[in-house]
């Protein structure tokens, strides 16, 4: 179903750009890929998606049936590098978004080996068969605001300041920022392939059931009527909604096409400074908004290191791309609870609300 020109009155995408472009997307099984995958499909694109089947059960990608409008294909290994080569050579791909991801902080200590693996050798793979297909236009790499070195600074990290990384997942993303550099400078640009990185804030949303994430933590208890225990209270994050980094992602995927090599860079797509909250501020919010009694407390013993504050700066995204925010971090948190209550009704279809919540978004409306 597309949403006409209406439903993207005060954005800048051009939604006719993407009516039949042909997008391959990796991790499309995931939280966010699920996300994009609805609103390409609803944009009029032809998604082609390559993933691990979906990591959580339940998971978005089968309660809103996202792969009734899309091409698929579910692998075993994300590193199989000929695989890979061989899926984007068939699909014909002009835009490839790269999400697939070993995304959790506190697994990656225990999984390092295969953080590395999928975050730094993937991507490794994901760019050589783009320079190889004769089809490819643009690529954007999705990273990580853990990304940068963590210095713990109480200001926003721009752009070009240092990679770095305390633990595996974090070193993995900074490792694949300079991976995107290299095959850049190397390959990519004398081929006319433009590829673009996206490092994105703590993103929120319906449909997330991971492990060791705050809101999928916090709704699980809730859902039982349990208190939720957070590990680190006062830890500030970039919070928004998915929609918010998505539609980054895709402003950026256009400009490559449309204008080349002068997007061909790392982008910053994070919330405005008042929405950058500690965990508590938010699981209050949550709390508040849910009712029936739910409360939380504060976790004893030991946990791995997590860094105390992260914070972004998109100014050059606001500046150049022209992207803003939709949502306060107050709205982003109602959608939220609305989709998980809706969900545990038992009595939604997944699939149309969260096409609604695409829609609205478009629409730079609020629910009520």
């Amino acid at each position: 179903m597309g949403f006409g020109q209406r439903a993207l009155e005060g954005m800048v995408m051009d939604i006719s750009f993407w009516k039949g472009r042909k997008v391959f997307l990796t991790g499309h099984t995931g939280f966010k890929g699920s996300w994009l995958s609805l609103w390409l499909e609803s944009l009029g694109a032809q998604v082609w998606g390559y993933a691990l089947s979906p990591p959580t059960e339940p998971n978005l990608y089968q309660v809103a049936r996202v792969e009734d409008g899309i091409q698929h294909v579910i692998m075993d290994d994300l590193t199989n590098r000929e695989a890979l080569a061989q899926a984007i050579r068939e699909q014909g791909s002009e835009i490839i978004i790269h999400m697939a991801a070993q995304a959790l902080v506190r697994r990656s200590y225990h999984e390092p080996v295969e953080t590395f693996a999928t975050n730094v050798q993937g991507t490794v793979h994901l760019l050589d068969a783009a320079r190889r297909a004769n089809t490819v236009k643009a690529v954007v790499v999705v990273t990580s605001d853990k990304c940068y070195e963590n210095r713990e600074w109480p200001w926003g990290y721009r752009e070009n300041d240092p990679m770095g990384g305390h633990d595996p997942y974090s070193a993995s993303k900074g490792c694949a920022e300079l991976v995107v550099s290299a095959y850049r400078g190397a390959f990519l640009s004398e081929s006319g392939v433009r590829v673009a990185s996206a490092r994105a804030g703590n993103v929120i949303g319906g449909g997330d059931w991971a492990e060791d994430r705050l809101i999928p933590d916090i709704i699980r208890a809730f859902q039982s009527g349990k208190t939720v225990s957070l590990r680190s209270p006062n830890a500030i994050r970039p919070w928004q909604h998915v929609l918010e980094p998505l539609h980054g992602y895709l402003l950026l995927a256009e400009r490559l096409v449309k204008e080349g090599a002068a997007y061909a860079q790392g982008w910053n797509f994070g919330p405005n400074a008042q929405d950058t909250r500690t965990v508590a501020e938010v699981t209050e919010k949550i709390a508040a908004l849910w009712g029936d009694n739910a409360r939380w407390s504060v976790a004893g013993g030991a946990s791995e290191h997590e860094a105390h504050q992260l914070r972004l700066y998109s100014g050059l995204a606001q500046s150049r791309l022209g992207w803003r925010h939709a949502l306060s971090l107050d709205q982003a948190l109602a959608w939220t609870v609305q989709w998980y209550r809706a969900y545990q009704s038992g009595t939604g279809d997944m699939r149309a609300l969260t096409l609604e919540q695409i829609k609205r978004f478009a629409r730079s409306e609020s629910l009520p």
